[in-house]
């Protein structure tokens, strides 16, 4: 990516704007709120404390939740300034408006190396409307600008693509660059074999991914429910299971796409089923599936079953090159959890370069305890889905080109 990253400004005494990714989720407690997961938030530290170190006033903005352009308490960035402050043992100033008066002032009592936090973006209605007066009114706060936030550079705000048009230079911070790094280029002409895990709900959410990614993978393999489209298009029977009745041509097409690519699509050649889905419910493995042989009229596939597993982790012992995108099943229900985290597993035992592709993968990887084994966790669900497919990413797009 040619790009300039935040080594090539120079940042001291200046006023840094840096867009990062701080949409945690909280968690309510008596009166107050305080972060569940501090992942997104460790993540863009490198970039602050890079920032700090070379003397910079840094400004961060984030998005937090849907409020939709309205002030809604639940959504106060506050808590998070508050964990921040932890982290980085170094108080956090704190605005409670993202424009104006306040945030001026605020800004202009900073010294080298402090740190403000603006409140919620998002309870501005023209953030997400990329209005042009906003973008040059938070382009006013400061001198340079910086896009650390991978998770929203698919979205052309007023904070990702609309305030470049008002600052002399913007760059990349460090998580960016590393997202693009293995999401981007790895990814561009991965070591072979590469092997692609596909999971999650719909086949209509990933069809451009995996069209894309049919042009480099030497296999994909296909979990979640998602899989159960391609079984009814083949007339395996399904129960009750979820099935997206109007992509069954398209779950063909795949099919034949990757037979023509030379691809080995491989779908599970047995599920875990079940009659409902909640904590402590039974559960049993299918026979191998076949059109004669498939999940049991009543009941529903929850898990790819133990002999998919076992082809699956075959598969990925043999790859150069892992990504994975999706879960295998309803990986929240302890039951229905153990094709996901044989996935994990698998990936953790593996040499070759892993990647996690955002998303409940990623969250599956962290209840797996294997987050630190993989090369790399991307902290983007439709942004990593949309690189994966070839896009541009408008939050990248509208940064400084290297002379």
């Amino acid at each position: 990516m040619n790009k300039l990253t935040v080594r090539d400004l120079d940042v001291r005494e200046k006023r840094i704007l840096v867009r990062v990714d701080f949409n945690v989720p909280l968690q309510e407690h008596g009166d107050h709120f305080h972060v569940g997961d501090d992942t997104r938030i460790r993540e863009a530290l490198p970039t602050i404390n890079y920032l700090r170190e070379h003397g910079a006033k840094t400004i961060l903005m984030s998005h937090l939740g849907r409020p939709k352009g309205q002030r809604v308490e639940k959504y106060s960035l506050r808590p998070v300034g508050g964990h921040l402050h932890g982290l980085l043992d170094h108080p956090v100033l704190f605005s409670h408006d993202i424009i104006g008066e306040i945030p001026e002032k605020i800004i202009a009592s900073m010294g080298a190396g402090d740190v403000v936090l603006l409140e919620n973006l998002r309870f501005q209605p023209e953030e997400e409307a990329n209005d042009p007066v906003f973008a040059r009114a938070l382009a006013g706060l400061g001198d340079l600008y910086v896009n650390d936030a991978f998770g929203t550079a698919h979205r052309a705000h007023a904070s990702t693509a609309g305030i470049t048009k008002f600052v002399s230079k913007s760059a990349m911070g460090f998580l960016m660059e590393k997202e693009l790094k293995y999401l981007h280029e790895e990814l561009d002409r991965p070591a072979k074999p590469f092997v692609v895990i596909m999971g999650g709900a719909k086949v209509s959410d990933k069809i451009d991914v995996l069209k894309a990614l049919m042009k480099k993978a030497d296999a994909i393999l296909i979990g979640g429910a998602m899989a159960n489209t391609f079984f009814q298009a083949q007339g395996v029977p399904v129960g009750k299971s979820k099935v997206e009745s109007d992509k069954l041509d398209l779950a063909r097409d795949l099919v034949e796409t990757a037979r023509t690519s030379n691809v080995r699509l491989l779908l599970p050649v047995d599920v875990r089923e079940t009659q409902e889905i909640k904590a402590g419910a039974t559960v049993r493995n299918t026979t191998r599936l076949s059109p004669q042989s498939g999940v049991a009229d009543g009941w529903l596939a929850v898990d790819i079953g133990s002999a998919t597993e076992s082809l699956f982790q075959e598969e990925i012992g043999k790859a150069k090159t892992i990504l994975w995108n999706g879960p295998m099943g309803i990986f929240e229900i302890p039951e229905f959890s153990h094709g996901t985290f044989a996935i994990a597993k698998a990936m953790a035992e593996s040499d070759g370069v892993t990647v996690v592709g955002g998303g409940d993968s990623v969250t599956a990887v962290e209840q797996a305890g294997l987050a630190d084994k993989m090369t790399f966790i991307s902290t983007g669900g439709g942004a990593s889905l949309e690189l994966l497919e070839g896009k541009e990413l408008p939050g990248v797009a509208a940064l400084t080109d290297k002379d």
